[in-house]
């Protein structure tokens, strides 16, 4: 039997072993404070990232997206956010000032230009536009890529004059092909698009009845459906039996389209690829200095063997004076812009090839250096 000095005893140590654990309870508690303290403080001091928003082209907007993701988290403490709304959208919101940089197909009219001075054209990819279809030959069989396709066909097929799969003038390009009888189904744009500008002006190089009137970023389409920006148009044709549409590359590639082969200025019958279009890029004409006049430059019929003949650069629009923005564009954020344009221009070309682009010639990726080292704010040279 435990003595009474034995009770006392082991009270004394359950008294201090008690003890002992509310102070272990205590200081876990104080440890905790000091560590949500400390975050909270590191909330408050730690820089905001800086927001760049851009907003235009859907042409290039797989590249321009891919670009965002990787920047965004590289560590630049910066956010890109750019939305593809199609390029008379993008020259809008550039115009209007509501956006930091746009992005378009289509090169800046006189009347543009007058409209937003200052603007620079920078070229930061290539890509090419396809004829891209949905149709079952006439056994059921679906038509692979590679019917063949001339210019002067294909402005024919969107001016409502050539109305079936099987027409004489198709038949005669493709006589191994079972062609159905079936209606073609046209499809494109409905929004104001450089791609649309692109696609307009290879039909009217390619076919007198292709009037200047129907070249441009919107026109009044003489037949067809319309899809909203190249998702859209790419979906409508997936959906759609015996259509065909335009649709950007990188499109195509993704979502496994058939595209025809075009014949180019040379006879030969060329699939639109990464070479291909780098071949067109290759033999581009002497560019302009950026802030010239860009809205005559092409690489459409390219000269080459090897050359897909509707193959175009697509650009950056951004002010060569940043501070004309406004209120919204602060020193630091006209750097960090300054800072991605560069990284687009070199490190971010290494992503250009996966998604379809072609890499820029080192001609113009000098031609680009230069415009990016022009950029200011309050007439101080954000690169040096």
């Amino acid at each position: 039997m435990a003595t009474s000095s034995e009770d006392a005893e082991l009270l004394k140590r359950r008294r201090s072993g008690g003890r002992s654990r509310i102070w272990i309870v205590v200081a876990v508690i104080a440890v905790a404070v000091v560590l949500i303290a400390v975050g909270v403080l590191a909330g408050w001091f730690s820089p905001q990232p800086t927001t760049i928003l851009g907003a235009g082209a859907t042409f290039p907007y797989p590249l321009i997206a891919k670009w965002a993701n990787v920047y965004n988290a590289s560590g630049a403490n910066v956010r890109v956010n750019y939305q593809g709304i199609g390029s008379g959208g993008g020259i809008t919101q550039i115009t209007a000032k509501t956006v930091d940089f746009a992005a378009s197909d289509a090169p800046l009219k006189a009347s543009e230009r007058a409209a937003a001075p200052g603007l620079l054209h920078i070229p930061e990819t290539i890509g090419s536009v396809t004829a891209a279809y949905n149709v079952l030959d006439s056994n059921g069989q679906a038509i692979p890529s590679g019917l063949n396709l001339t210019g002067a066909v294909l402005a024919d097929i969107f001016l409502g004059k050539i109305t079936t799969w099987n027409h004489a003038n198709i038949s005669a390009l493709n006589p191994t092909v079972a062609l159905p009888g079936r209606s073609i189904q046209v499809v494109h744009r409905s929004d104001s698009s450089g791609t649309t500008f692109v696609w307009t002006s290879y039909l009217h190089l390619s076919n007198s009845r292709w009037n200047s009137t129907l070249v441009g970023k919107s026109i009044s389409w003489p037949v067809g459906l319309a899809g909203k920006g190249n998702t859209g148009v790419a979906g409508v044709v997936l959906q759609t039996p015996d259509s065909i549409g335009y649709v950007e590359l990188a499109y195509t590639v993704q979502n496994s389209m058939k595209v025809a082969k075009i014949q180019n200025p040379a006879g030969k019958w060329i699939l639109p690829t990464l070479a291909s279009t780098a071949a067109a890029a290759a033999s581009a004409p002497a560019l302009p200095a950026p802030d010239g006049d860009w809205f005559n430059v092409s690489i459409l019929n390219a000269a080459g063997d090897t050359s897909y003949p509707v193959s175009t650069f697509t650009y950056l629009l951004v002010y060569k004076e940043l501070n004309t923005i406004g209120p919204s564009m602060t020193q630091v954020k006209a750097k960090a812009l300054v800072d991605f344009l560069w990284w687009c221009i070199h490190d971010g070309q290494s992503y250009a090839s996966d998604l379809a682009y072609p890499t820029l010639p080192s001609s113009v990726v000098t031609l680009d250096e230069g415009a990016i080292r022009s950029i200011t704010y309050n007439g101080v040279a954000l690169h040096s």
